[in-house]
């Protein structure tokens, strides 16, 4: 029998010290049955609703249902990898995103993870998707315009910094078109551009993605992606990824635009969710929650006061309507939750009529404190003459005689409907309206047959450039028409007017 000696005798007790028993307590449950996106978990006793859960794998799971004898989650990933009778764990944490400055210029998926091929995004900050909107008192009215480029628009239905205005219209009517023209005019206004894509093909991604890099937008874009491809979750959970990202930006008192391409996509993607958790339906078959979903997201939309930095997000949510019909379930709610509306007809669209917006309908609940002064003095009649111009021209097709003042009003507005289209892609700055504006509200276009509009404002935007620069600066400092200034542009358009050639 050997004898411990002193120096093992040392070496037992400094190894029996240092000894540590690593004890942690998981609470697990056990997956009863999984399919279509949704598994049913016995056990998790105290999960929350919202919290993640983890699967083997790696597959992660969003706790929605909590029933008194399973739980309902929602997988985030390969449900093939998952089988009944795996363990599944808490996390303790809600679903986070990445966040900061890492993210611009780079297209995401609703985890925040990229898709883009463009490497890792190196960022140390998270945020949970689901943040409580700011109260009244962080709050302050919205004053500051954010210029679309757009001339119906920014003449008409003005967007302030901080505002919710929502698209609506049919599909193929130039929804889109307009946001991302909205994106394309902040190229140098500091404001942060994020585009959700909801449901939408992949295809119709990429033109957007490669539209975006072409105008040089990505340069302060971010793209979060949840394509007709993704599983309904990632769908549900794309705007809100998106609107946490734009949330940081706007703590730091930064002005935020952010596009929801579509909401009604979303609502379909929540309702499937729904549905397969056994939730019962409601009107249409969406869940009775489906007004707090989008409520719950358009409500984090603010501009911020001073002490809470002063920074705004922006949203302007995109709805598709079924054959014109804006009083449908969905449609109805995000109206009733927004702003206000631009309307997209299908047949302005196809009369030509572009970008084609139902002026009678669309409305600004900010109206005119979302636009500096010398557009409120050039557009203010601009309205009412478009619908007065309307109402005419319904009347005149009975073929009745008209009087002179009625047929120069038919005139001045079948040049304003003209002077209002806009190409694609294409657009404008704020100075550039206000001048096409006034040239058609005070006449210079009266006597310019119809056909020759587009040629005139292309050719007086390019005199302007060359002769019209003093005038620019003066207007961009006051920012307001005033006497001085009003002759002056006066004296310009009778100037570029001589030398204007009508078409024969």
């Amino acid at each position: 029998m050997r004898l411990l000696t002193d120096d093992v005798i040392a070496v037992l007790r400094e190894q029996i010290d240092k000894y540590h028993l690593d004890i942690e307590a998981k609470e697990t449950g056990t997956v009863l049955e999984v399919g279509d996106g949704i598994a049913r978990v016995y056990g998790l006793r105290d999960v929350m609703m919202g919290e993640l859960v983890t699967f083997p794998n790696e597959v992660y799971g969003l706790a929605l249902n909590l029933e008194e004898d399973n739980v309902g989650c929602v997988l985030l990933g390969d449900e093939t990898l998952i089988k009944e009778g795996d363990l599944v764990y808490r996390t303790k944490r809600v679903v986070e995103v990445p966040v900061g400055e890492a993210l611009i210029g780079r297209v995401v998926n609703a985890l925040g993870q990229p898709i883009d091929g463009k490497g890792p995004i190196l960022t140390s900050e998270f945020r949970p998707v689901e943040r409580e909107a700011p109260g009244i008192a962080a709050r302050e009215p919205v004053k500051v315009p954010l210029q679309t480029g757009i001339k119906a628009i920014d003449a008409m239905i003005p967007i302030g910094r901080g505002q919710r205005e929502l698209i609506i219209g049919d599909r193929q009517t130039g929804k889109t078109a307009i946001a991302i023209d909205t994106i394309l005019n902040q190229s140098h206004t500091g404001v942060i551009c994020i585009y959700v894509c909801i449901g939408q093909k992949t295809s119709t991604l990429a033109q957007v993605v490669r539209m975006l890099e072409s105008k040089g937008a990505m340069l302060y874009s971010i793209v979060v992606a949840a394509t007709a491809n993704e599983a309904a979750s990632l769908q549900y959970l794309a705007p809100f990824a998106g609107c946490a990202m734009g949330e940081y930006f706007m703590d730091q008192g930064k002005d935020v635009l952010i596009v929801y391409d579509d909401l009604s996509k979303h609502a379909v993607a929540y309702r499937t969710m729904s549905l397969l958790l056994r939730r019962p339906p409601g009107r249409e078959a969406y869940p009775g929650d489906v007004f707090y979903l989008h409520s719950r997201l358009l409500e984090r939309s603010a501009k911020l006061n001073a002490a809470y930095g002063g920074g705004s997000l922006t949203a302007l949510p995109i709805v598709e309507t079924q054959a014109g019909d804006v009083s449908a379930y969905i449609p109805t709610n995000i109206i009733s939750i927004t702003d206000g509306q631009i309307i997209l007809s299908s047949e302005l669209f196809f009369s030509g009529i572009r970008p084609a917006i139902n002026v009678g309908l669309s409305v600004s609940r900010v109206g005119g404190n979302a636009q500096i002064k010398a557009m409120k003095q050039v557009a203010g009649r601009l309205r009412l003459d478009l619908a007065q111009f309307r109402e005419l021209e319904a009347f005149a097709q009975f073929g009745a005689e008209l009087d002179k003042s009625t047929q120069a009003r038919l005139s001045r507005g079948f040049r304003t409907v003209e002077l209002l289209k806009q190409e694609q892609y294409q657009p404008m700055s704020v100075y550039e309206q206000i001048v096409l504006i006034f040239l058609v509200t005070n006449g210079y276009l009266d006597d310019v047959p119809v056909n020759d509009v587009r040629r005139f404002e292309k050719d007086f935007l390019h005199f302007m450039q060359i002769e019209g620069q003093a005038f620019y600066q003066k207007l961009k400092e006051s920012q307001m028409l005033t006497k001085e200034l009003t002759e002056e542009l006066h004296r310009l358009a009778g100037r570029y007017r001589e030398r204007f050639t009508v078409t024969t």
